[in-house]
């Protein structure tokens, strides 16, 4: 009887390895860099935008419009010059009508999911192109800095109250 419960055991345990990797195995297949892949000059063509700030944006990382994949994260570099940070996007061929003054914003999957390029279309009647350039940008919200100015902004509260009494 305990032999049987040992082997029991046993196979349970093989099968929860087992399930561990099959998740290990799907998780790898949802990570940013994967899913449109563009490769050569051909593919897509290349834009850049400079952020104040890009949070943990990585290169790999999906560019959206209205929720669907149009490219991809190609480099992340800061210009010592203007201290912003510059990123590179390829954006596949076939989204060749992105209007030229549209506005490209740092969000996150969830709430403390990978971080991505959303494209806001804007109304101009001439589009990107390669080399172009999108001007209006919005940074990354990074949590740490609103849960300091929230804690602060209490501190700043209690310490008011505290001093009229």
């Amino acid at each position: 009887m305990a032999d049987n419960h040992h082997r029991g055991l046993e196979i349970g345990t093989g099968l929860f390895v087992l399930l561990g990797f099959a998740a290990l195995a799907f998780l790898t297949t949802q990570l940013p860099s994967s899913g449109l892949k563009l490769t050569g000059a051909s593919a897509g063509y290349r834009v850049e935008a400079r952020f104040d700030n890009v949070g943990d944006l990585k290169v790999g990382a999906p560019v959206t419009m209205s929720g669907v994949r149009v490219g991809r994260v190609d480099q992340v570099a800061f210009d010592a010059t203007d201290f912003k940070a510059v990123v590179s996007m390829s954006i596949d061929r076939r989204y060749d009508r992105i209007p030229e003054d549209s506005d490209a914003a740092i969000q996150t999957s969830g709430l403390l999911g990978a971080k991505y390029i959303g494209l806001t279309p804007g109304g101009s009647e001439t589009y990107l192109k390669d080399g172009g350039r999108i001007e209006f940008t919005q940074s990354a919200l990074v949590l740490e800095n609103l849960v300091n100015k929230l804690f602060s902004s209490i501190a700043s509260k209690g310490g008011a109250t505290t001093e009229a009494k």
